[in-house]
Parts: C-alpha cells; structure tokens; sequence
C-alpha cells in the first residue's frame, strides 16, 4: 500500500536513469489499478505498508459490521472535505471502512428525502472502495469488482447467524 494510490507492485529497486547526481535509490511502483507508473526513494517519508493477509482481510470484512459509521450532514463543504480527507489519511482500513458506510448511511438518508449524493461525498467513497477493495482484492486473490458483492454476502451470513 502506497499513500492514497493503494495497492503497488514494486517492480524494482535502483536509480532511475534520469537521476544522474544522486546516490538514493527509488522504488519504481507500478498502482495494481492504474497505469501510470511511480518512483520514490526507498527512505520515503510517504506511507507504505505490505498489503494485509488473507486472514486480515477475512477478520476486516467479519467485522464491519461493528465498525460504527458517522454521522456526517456537515452542510459547509470545508470541513466535509476535512473529515473525508483525514479518514483517508489514517491509512486505516477501520477508517475506510467508516467512511464508505457513513457515505452509504447520508446517500440513503438523501434518497429517502429526494435528494441525490452529494459530489464530495461521492469522490470520497470512490478513493475509500478504491483503497479497501483493492487491498481486500489482492489479499483475497479475487478481482476488484467481485470485493463489494462478497462483503455483501459474507455481512448478511453474519448477520443470519446472529439472528
């Protein structure tokens, strides 16, 4: 996991060839869902993380349903753009989760009332399933688009069980 790009190959450790003065080695990353292509020197003060364990992401999913969602009606797009933000920089997959469903618990609210998601909250949700399905995909050895449709699932056995 690199920054907010989400999941990287690393597809080489070295100097890249435009770097001509300098002794600090790069890696080249290569985002699993985008094309483009990133070097950063190996002592980066940017995030990065090995992507989770199967087991991890099998616990992760088993507990969204306790991870709480929160209330987000802040009506001044500042402080949304904040919060959304901030969640997504914790780098923290309980966060992204906590982002994605509060997202999903305000879109249901505004349909309910007539209403249509709001674009910040649309972009938002977009970067946090981008970052989480991604990671759960790799983790899972599952494509990216089936990653909601079996969290989906495995929620509503969990819940079947506790009921």
């Amino acid at each position: 996991m690199y920054g907010n790009t989400g999941v990287c190959r690393v597809e080489e450790i070295g100097k890249p060839e435009y770097i001509s003065d300098s002794d600090t080695l790069y890696y080249k990353l290569s985002p699993v869902y985008d094309t483009e292509v990133i070097y950063t020197p190996v002592d980066t003060k940017a995030f990065m993380r090995p992507v989770m364990s199967k087991e991890q992401a099998e616990k992760l999913i088993d507990r969204i349903p306790e991870i709480p969602e929160t209330i987000c009606d802040n009506r001044d797009m500042k402080m949304l753009n904040e919060r959304y933000r901030a969640c997504l920089n914790t780098h923290e997959n309980d966060d992204l989760v906590r982002l994605i469903k509060s997202v999903y618990m305000k879109n249901k609210r505004s349909i309910k009332a007539g209403r249509h998601m709001g674009q910040t909250d649309q972009q938002y949700m977009k970067r946090a399933e981008k970052m989480l399905y991604g990671e759960l995909a790799v983790a899972l050895g599952m494509e990216f688009n089936q990653i909601q449709p079996y969290i989906k699932r495995r929620v509503a056995e969990l819940e079947k069980k506790q009921a």
